[in-house]
């Protein structure tokens, strides 16, 4: 078995990936640029269980470098292209890669480059670079066989276990979430379909619901690299999308944007998922309302590889109901105590499957805190069970902040704000936004005779953290409240 083998099954002549600016690539031509670009890693010594960093955006770079590196047994590492240097020779220096693929206009530190980059654009030192182009007419290697407990990727999350981990996902862990997706008693992804695919594919979402499912149905994933409304609509009409995924911000934006002169831009679409983010019932009701397509959502999380519940069943969506378990996943709802939680009352939702993950990278302690020694998945989110049967999120029992459903962890910007010589302490908190679900909102204490501005101190952060973690709204006080034992006290701030 073998994750990579998604693209192998379909018609060589079918649509694998579409890009707008530069076409249509076949699943036979994909196909032959995987292994050509197999090849050109096994030739400067990636193996089995060797670590290769993926950095680009929503391109076709990716899409091969992903497939590339499963084929031959190495680990997938993807990154987000958008953060700063700081963040990710943090990251590379965890997973200690053996070789990188980077996108077009992606950046690779120096500092942290010292293994072969193969790149599809200038921005990696070019005495270890060589050019995508050139590794596309490599000799091909064959895919190898790997075991279903073989590690596939390793993605940064900021999930159950506080800050940024790499999450283990297995071949295993990946097939089992498709095999649950296709086997829920909703809408199977086919051969037919056209998949929007805006979703980060450096992201859990983008990468298993966006590409590994629409590649596993031999449908075709229309790449968009950047998320703008307007054109987001003039995107599904021309290529007729069929399904569309992604937070609740994107809905409100497509509910909200100028009227067009088709009369419904998106008449194709058979299917319409939200995830990644509470939906509120509002934008369900705009999207709904503006286009006539019910919205659907789900609940799911890195662990998870991600997708855990999910309210696509016959009829019209629950207004605030993420669904029903997919099958072969088993949920519990867990009391303060460690008991079943009782009938109707809230609890903390634990998760246990063949989806579920294998733990933090090289962080035991991590791990023992979001599995259970029987494998249950600790995810920190309180839930009830409706009268229906189905799940509905109460609250966090963690302090994450989801801003366009990426989650932020206070702790690690925090963190940040501490090294600013103008600030000699700091508290990050959420507030809702309409525009991106959620903000992060810095409550600091200034230095004394220090000038404290949003510019500045957003400014500071970007060069330490990814631009979505980065403060949007900024206070100034003269105190932030601690406990006796010195504890961040956050509800009263």
């Amino acid at each position: 078995m073998n994750l990579a083998a998604l693209i192998e099954a379909h018609p060589a002549d079918a649509a694998a990936v579409i890009e707008a600016d530069a076409g249509t690539l076949t699943y036979g031509e994909l196909r032959a640029q995987v292994a050509s670009l197999r090849g050109a890693l096994a030739e400067v010594g990636v193996g089995a269980g060797d670590r290769v960093v993926v950095l680009a955006g929503n391109e076709r770079t990716f899409v091969l470098g992903l497939f590339a590196v499963l084929g031959l047994g190495a680990v997938a590492v993807p990154l987000n292209p958008g953060s700063p240097p700081a963040e990710l020779e943090r990251e590379i220096s965890v997973v200690r890669p053996a070789a990188a693929i980077v996108g077009a206009g992606a950046l690779l530190p120096d500092a942290a480059c010292d293994f072969p980059v193969l790149t599809a654009g200038s921005g990696s030192p070019a005495s270890r670079a060589t050019v995508l182009a050139d590794a596309l007419a490599h000799a091909p290697a064959p895919a190898v066989e790997v075991a279903n407990e073989a590690l596939a990727v390793l993605i940064f999350t900021s999930g159950t276990a506080g800050l940024p981990r790499a999450a283990q996902l297995t071949h295993g862990n990946v097939l089992a979430n498709i095999a649950q997706m296709q086997a829920h008693p909703g809408r199977t992804v086919t051969s037919s379909d056209v998949a929007f695919g805006v979703l980060p594919l450096f992201h859990v979402f983008g990468l298993t619901v966006s590409l590994c499912l629409t590649m596993a149905a031999g449908g075709t994933l229309l790449l968009v690299p950047h998320f703008d409304p307007v054109e987001a609509l003039e995107l599904c009409a021309t290529y007729g999308v069929t399904l569309i995924a992604g937070a609740p911000t994107m809905f409100a934006a497509l509910a909200s944007a100028p009227a067009m002169d088709r009369t419904n831009p998106l008449a194709a679409v058979r299917l319409a998922a939200s995830g990644a983010a509470p939906l509120p019932a509002s934008v369900a009701q705009a999207f709904r309302t503006r286009f006539g397509i019910p919205l659907y959502q789900g609940y799911g999380l890195t662990e998870a590889s991600p997708v855990v519940t999910s309210s696509i069943l016959d009829g019209e969506p629950t207004p605030g109901s993420v669904g029903v378990p997919l099958p072969g996943i088993d949920l519990r709802l867990v009391d303060a105590g460690g008991d079943d939680a009782l009938e109707g009352d809230a609890g903390e939702l634990w998760v246990h499957g063949a989806n579920v993950f294998t733990g933090y990278w090289e962080d035991p302690e991590a791990t023992s805190r979001a599995l259970t020694a029987d494998g249950w998945l600790r995810t920190g989110d309180l839930a009830v069970i409706g009268d229906d049967g189905q799940l509905q999120l109460v609250d966090r029992a963690k302090d994450l902040i989801i801003v366009h459903g990426f989650n932020v962890v206070p702790a690690e910007v925090e963190g940040v704000l501490a090294e600013h010589p103008g600030i000699i302490d700091a508290a990050v908190v959420g507030v809702a936004s309409d525009r991106t679900g959620e903000a992060v909102r810095a409550v600091v204490v200034a230095a004394a005779g220090a000038d404290l501005t949003l510019s500045g101190v957003a400014a500071f952060c970007a060069e330490r953290l990814a631009r979505y973690k980065c403060p949007t709204e900024l206070s100034v006080v003269d105190e932030i409240p601690h406990g006796l034992t010195g504890k961040l006290l956050r509800r009263r701030v």
